[in-house]
């Protein structure tokens, strides 16, 4: 249809890899913040607590107030700090297929559930210092929660997604207070000291650390989910490409990354047009969104030879993480996640394959596989 098109219900899709990335690392592009939200005409879409929530989150803030959010956070995952999660990671990788091994003797089992869902909230559980017990329900507002950030949740999704972020605003407030009671080295902990020295008033220290911290479970679970779902799932549909990862382990974070341009976590980022602006063969208009269809972009024939193909030596670069100021703060961690997980599956004698044809998530920007389900070959 075209790199530039405009949409039915307003603004434009941008398919072309080029302009996607173009406008990510344009700074005069802005994301639709809280700012913007509230002036627009449709309440009913915009002015729910769960997208004025998100309107206050990292990725929806612009510059200066982006800038000074991420200069306090720092770099969140240092090296240094994924090499010392790397080994417990790989061991709760490894019981999370061991279990999975278990269930396969009695017959299918849903690889999504039981290791995908379980890995990520594991590994930002104990990050941040939450309790065990809470990784369920975490997981659970956090699937509800999403709603509110796809083009076109219903009335009853965004009431599903007002009652998640209610329940997360009510947990990580307490959280908060727990930690200003007893503070640790955890990075709740250390935000709050971090903030305490910007900001003249408590208050306003603790909602900035509720923003950050509600940010990192939602933007640590979902989408990583997929992403080790995803990335096993076209490996069993690729047997050749797997057999090439048995031969060649060293190639377990190429494969991560063709997964992800392949079927990236997120398909869609939103932009707002700073001034009327040439996009193609299309002049957009100052103030329009404009809808970066990035799952599009990384199918671009322009960009990538057969990009329909997966192919675990392809080596190219994507934006699965977005780029530019926005890049995904929490990137390192979900390619480390999956290639742990990667690496121990490749590890195993069982040779799992397709019990069922994958379910999807019936959305646009947030891809979610709902099910997996293997069986022993």
């Amino acid at each position: 249809m075209g790199d530039v098109i405009p949409a039915p219900w307003g603004g434009y899709l941008v398919t072309s890899h080029r302009l996607c990335d173009q406008i990510l690392r344009d700074r005069t592009w802005t994301v639709p913040d809280h700012s913007w939200r509230s002036g627009q005409a449709d309440k009913s879409r915009w002015d729910t607590p769960a997208s004025r929530q998100m309107g206050r989150s990292l990725p929806m803030l612009n510059p200066p107030h982006h800038m000074r959010i991420r200069r306090a956070l720092g770099n969140v995952f240092p090296h240094s700090a994924l090499d010392a999660m790397r080994p417990s990671l790989a061991r709760a990788a490894n019981r999370l297929l061991d279990q999975f091994e278990d269930r396969l003797r009695d017959g299918p089992a849903d690889f999504n559930a039981r290791v995908s869902e379980e890995l990520p909230i594991i590994a930002i559980g104990r990050w941040m210092g939450l309790p065990p017990a809470d990784y369920a329900l975490l997981r659970d507002l956090t699937h509800d929660q999403v709603f509110a950030q796809e083009l076109f949740p219903s009335a009853s999704q965004l009431a599903l997604s007002d009652d998640a972020t209610r329940k997360l605003r009510s947990y990580f407030t307490e959280l908060i207070r727990e930690r200003r009671r007893a503070p640790g080295d955890d990075p709740v902990s250390t935000w709050l000291r971090t903030w305490d020295t910007l900001e003249g008033d408590q208050d306003r220290a603790d909602e900035a650390v509720h923003a950050v911290a509600l940010f990192m479970i939602l933007a640590a679970l979902e989408t990583t989910s997929h992403v080790l779902s995803s990335t096993v799932h076209l490996l069993l549909q690729h047997p050749d490409q797997m057999d090439i990862l048995r031969q060649r382990p060293g190639l377990v974070p190429d494969a991560v990354e063709e997964a992800l341009r392949y079927d990236a976590p997120i398909h869609m980022i939103s932009r707002i047009v700073p001034a009327d602006t040439q996009l193609g063969d299309v002049l957009v208009p100052a103030g329009q969104m404009v809808q970066l269809m990035v799952g599009a972009a990384h199918h671009d024939p322009s960009q990538y030879p057969n990009p329909h193909r997966f192919d675990v030596r392809r080596q190219a670069p994507h934006l699965a993480f977005g780029a530019g100021i926005h890049y995904c703060l929490g990137n390192a961690l979900a390619r480390l996640e999956a290639s742990v997980l990667v690496t121990a599956l490749m590890s195993r004698t069982i040779r799992p394959q397709l019990a069922a044809p994958v379910q999807w998530a019936p959305r646009v920007a947030f891809r979610r596989i709902t099910s997996l389900h293997l069986t022993l070959s």
